[in-house]
């Protein structure tokens, strides 16, 4: 069974399990405050999306998504916060259609894909399930949930990121004790697949010999040559407004704040 991860709210800063956290956040009190501070000339839908990893269901993430944007920028979010290694294919599977980012390579493959240039609010509505994949070959496969919808005011942000699993604390598979800096792909195959540094220096002469990438927050570490996101820090913090209160409130100790695990 998967570990249940935590992690915290953008608008108060607590942390919750992926369930805790969908619960929370219809009741979250700085949540309602700061969608009530809204305020445009135009009106805008937004659905509220959890992504797991397929298999890997510690990894998730909970965003909130203009219904106008496209399929294809949805993928290119999930590309640069999660997959993104080598350029490879990637597609959305809805409603028994496949969504690819061109039709030609669905052609030349004997099957019609449709093109990931569509809007959301032309595939997705509450409580529908997809899938998402990228590489053909290595495939990192994600479960998609629409879990609500809302209409709000416009934002020029297309996805703003309500939550996202802390990083996973993995132990060094050799000494045990250490966390992990580094997995070996092959590794998974000896049941030794992560290291810390000093055992990593201990087992060879020459670290960089090694065919080993970082240890990162996705459901793709350790996969093809993913080193982790280059735009996206592993760690989500919430909102800066909301730290500065939650530091004052550490202080006084009456509230679980970014930086301390919740029991």
């Amino acid at each position: 069974m998967a570990v249940q991860t935590k992690g915290f709210c953008k608008y108060c800063g607590r942390a919750f399990t992926r369930g805790g956290m969908l619960r929370h956040l219809e009741s979250c009190k700085e949540r309602a405050i700061a969608l009530e501070a809204e305020r445009g000339k135009r009106k805008a839908g937004y659905f509220q999306l959890v992504l797991t990893g397929r298999y890997r269901k510690d990894y998730w993430l909970i965003i909130e998504m203009r219904d106008s944007a496209m399929l294809e920028e949805l993928d290119q979010f999930i590309r640069d916060i999660w997959v993104e290694c080598c350029g490879h294919m990637s597609c959305f599977k809805i409603h028994g259609k496949q969504y690819e980012p061109s039709r030609m390579f669905g052609d030349s493959w004997g099957y019609r894909a449709e093109s990931m240039r569509i809007s959301l609010s032309k595939v997705l509505s509450p409580d529908m399930e997809f899938t998402y994949e990228y590489d053909y070959g290595s495939t990192t496969e994600l479960a998609v949930k629409v879990e609500g919808y809302r209409t709000g005011f416009w934002k020029e942000e297309a996805v703003t990121i309500l939550s996202r699993n802390n990083p996973p604390e993995i132990l060094c598979s050799c000494c045990g004790n250490n966390l992990a800096e580094w997995v070996d792909p092959q590794g998974y195959y000896d049941g030794t697949p992560y290291w810390c540094e000093e055992c990593l220096e201990e087992q060879y002469e020459d670290p960089e010999e090694a065919r080993i990438l970082p240890i990162c927050n996705s459901p793709r570490m350790g996969v093809c040559g993913y080193g982790g996101s280059e735009i996206y820090p592993d760690q989500f913090e919430p909102d800066k407004k909301y730290v500065v209160k939650l530091k004052a409130r550490k202080r006084t100790g009456t509230e679980e704040t970014v930086g301390k695990k919740k029991e």
